[in-house]
């Protein structure tokens, strides 16, 4: 049996993602996760499969504390499947798929010799599925694998990776998904490998806002499954009972030029800030009074997270577990049935009508979101560590 007692001073950790710095809440907490385990004294490194166009690209800090390496230069092309006797004696098309395996084959071995040269007790977590096509093709037998769906039981199986989970992730040491409710989805469904690891908190300030700027915000990639549209019908029902207040829109996506034209049809130009990207979540949630999510699909969302911890109180659709298990409806926020923006807009127009609930549920958000701390999360992890290894 292979020693699994980590060497001192640490563990051997790989990270492996689609991309090292693609937009979006996956690299956030795989950024997190990092610097978390590295101050924690264990070697870290963040593998990306492929890079990112650039206005798909976050910017990352200088000196990073961790190794972080790219596999392919370029994106590898997707392969939609064979259709029919035609495309299966299509010779360019063969050409073409046995070069694709060709590469894939080649950055595997990359990523065993990776794997080979970590010391006992090392773990590869994948944190999404599309790069674990690439890690089962390497060499895991001396690591502890990890595999991780960063989304809902009902947004994965919506689409294709809901197939992928169940092929790729069957024999992995031990699946990860962000609730409870949906590790029990997912083993009800065969996966009985299934846990749950919540997101931590990405901060934790000493004080909550002071809630005292009439501005809902909102941050998040303006892209379909945020659901900026839906925000925006919500804030025309809201905005008129509502005079002085403005609904700021940090952000930015592929969508931004529908939105600000639908934005302008219904006539809320006025009253609707686009921002831009921010660099500093904490103080844009700190200059607002509520902060609003219409989103179509999340998995454990890191800006209520985020919003949450700086006391601020949120409305947001019930689009997941994660959501639900993160706001607790009533007590420090309010939750909407997905695409109900009516619901949601009689929730923002009950906050913005009454400063004693937004401070009553924003104190309670401040306390409440604190069972997410990092290091409590951290410790969740060294002790799935060491039960994996035993």
């Amino acid at each position: 049996m292979t020693d699994q007692t980590p060497r001192p001073g640490g563990r051997d950790l790989f990270l492996v993602c689609n991309s090292v710095d693609e937009l979006g809440g996956v690299t956030t907490w795989s950024h997190q996760i990092a610097r978390l385990f590295t101050e924690r004294g264990n070697r870290v490194h963040v593998i990306g499969i492929a890079p990112v166009e650039e206005h798909l690209r976050q910017e990352l800090p200088a000196g990073l504390p961790y190794a972080t390496t790219t596999l392919y230069e370029e994106r590898p092309p997707s392969i939609p499947p064979i259709e029919g006797l035609k495309g299966r004696l299509n010779a360019a098309e063969r050409a073409r798929r046995a070069s694709r395996a060709s590469q894939m084959r080649a950055k595997a071995e990359q990523l065993s010799e990776m794997f080979r040269a970590a010391g006992p007790g090392a773990v590869v977590i994948v944190t999404q599925v599309w790069a674990m096509e690439w890690v089962a093709l390497a060499d895991t037998k001396n690591v502890t694998l990890i595999g991780m769906s960063h989304e809902s039981f009902e947004a994965s199986n919506k689409s294709s990776r809901g197939g992928r989970v169940r092929r790729y992730y069957r024999d992995v040491d031990r699946m990860l998904v962000l609730t409870p409710e949906d590790a029990d989805r997912w083993i009800r469904a065969g996966m009985d490998n299934t846990g749950s690891m919540p997101n931590p908190l990405p901060f934790l300030p000493d004080t909550p806002a002071p809630r005292t700027a009439k501005v809902v915000a909102s941050i998040g990639r303006l892209s379909d499954e945020k659901g900026v549209d839906l925000l925006l019908d919500t804030w025309a029902e809201v905005a008129p009972k509502h005079p002085g207040w403005t609904l700021r829109i940090y952000g930015a996506g592929g969508d931004e030029p529908l939105l600000r034209a639908r934005c302008t049809e219904l006539g809320l130009d006025d009253s609707v800030a686009w921002m831009g990207r921010t660099g500093d979540v904490l103080g844009a949630l700190t200059g607002a009074s509520v902060f609003a999510q219409a989103s179509r699909a999340e998995g454990f969302p890191i800006t209520l997270l985020e919003a949450m911890a700086a006391g601020v109180p949120c409305v947001a659709f019930d689009c997941a577990p994660g959501v639900r298990e993160i706001v607790r409806h009533g007590e420090d926020g309010l939750l909407a049935r997905v695409g109900n923006t009516m619901e949601l807009a009689s929730h923002l127009d009950r906050l913005l009508s009454d400063r004693e609930l937004r401070d009553r549920f924003g104190d309670a958000a401040f306390h409440n979101v604190k069972r997410y701390a990092s290091s409590e999360i951290i410790d969740r992890w060294e002790a799935l560590f060491a039960f994996l290894q035993r």
